[in-house]
């Protein structure tokens, strides 16, 4: 990418986007194209249809989605079907009819089986049955990526899909009901600290593993491969991590000594624990040449930054 492309960053203002933003313009690219949502619903085809041929986009980072945790997935089980599916499929077919030099599909983790051999290879993909509270996210994620690949094989377009594990950091979503575990974990021991509780709730039994990677660190990967790297040089997919996990229990601990709580913790046992672990295999872009950078408790420390933030904003 030249420091003046066209380059569309769709979904700038979530927690993935809003990393793409900050790590471009600091890295002096200066012909950024965003729209919110308002502006443009990326689930129309007609929208999009106009929007790429009006703006013409030569580099697509398609961060777009409608996300959530456990509960959200679960609950909207429909919507993260329908959503996902409409956004990826108008972006990615209209960025092929304009003719965009390159696009990046961002998919999730949780596109492996739910029962993957640890850690999860890029060739665990539809080996095995997924995880059921997430299933329709998943499936909808699995369908961008495998659209991405038929469009290059038929169409000769350069359409990556990388799939991240999970993410944290600035501009999260810390609402309790539908976050992810690590913003909603932040939420709670701030709340219970300010309280003065004697504990916090964690949902499920605090068992099963997971992998965290600050946004930022995200960001720097995918700018990484956009500009170095061919999808035929990459593969069908590409995993983006850290490559170390942690027990949701001993992540809630670590939350706490940040926020400063020093009550005890709970367990809610009628919550799901959803799949047991999920450590991405990184070794295929480790051996491209990029790692990971931020560790995981100064990562939280930024978030929680960012959630202090938040709430003197929502506050005001």
């Amino acid at each position: 990418m030249e420091l003046d492309s066209r380059i569309y960053v769709a979904g700038h203002r979530g927690l993935v986007g809003s990393a793409l933003v900050r790590e471009l313009t600091g890295r002096g690219y200066k012909n950024l194209i965003v729209r919110t949502s308002a502006e443009l619903d990326l689930r129309e085809q007609e929208a999009v249809r106009t929007f790429f041929e009006d703006i013409k986009p030569e580099y697509v980072f398609l961060a777009a989605a409608k996300v959530g945790g456990i509960h959200a997935n679960n609950r909207y089980r429909g919507e993260f079907l329908y959503d996902n599916l409409m956004i990826q499929t108008n972006v990615v077919h209209q960025s092929y009819v304009s003719g965009v030099r390159k696009l990046m599909f961002l998919g999730s983790s949780c596109i492996y089986p739910k029962h993957a051999d640890q850690p999860m290879k890029e060739e665990a993909l539809l080996t095995g049955a997924l995880e059921y509270t997430n299933e329709p996210y998943a499936v909808a994620k699995i369908a961008g990526i495998k659209m991405c690949a038929a469009y290059n094989h038929q169409f000769g377009t350069d359409f990556i899909s990388v799939m991240p594990t999970n993410l944290y950091g600035p501009n999260d979503n810390y609402d309790l009901q539908n976050s992810h575990v690590l913003p909603a974990l932040i939420r709670k021991c701030h709340e219970a600290k300010e309280a003065g509780a004697r504990s916090f709730v964690l949902w499920g039994t605090g068992k099963p593993k997971r992998e965290f990677l600050f946004s930022d660190d995200l960001a720097s990967a995918c700018v990484f491969l956009m500009n170095r790297f061919t999808a035929a040089a990459i593969g069908e997919l590409v995993n983006i991590g850290v490559g170390e996990d942690i027990a949701i229990r001993d992540l809630a601990l670590l939350v706490a000594d940040v926020v400063g709580f020093t009550g005890r913790l709970e367990h809610d046992l009628s919550k799901p624990d959803g799949t047991p672990r999920k450590l991405m295999d990184v070794s295929r872009l480790t051996n491209l040449g990029w790692r990971a950078e931020t560790p995981l408790r100064q990562g939280i420390e930024r978030a929680y930054e960012d959630y202090l933030a938040h709430v003197a904003l929502v506050s005001a």
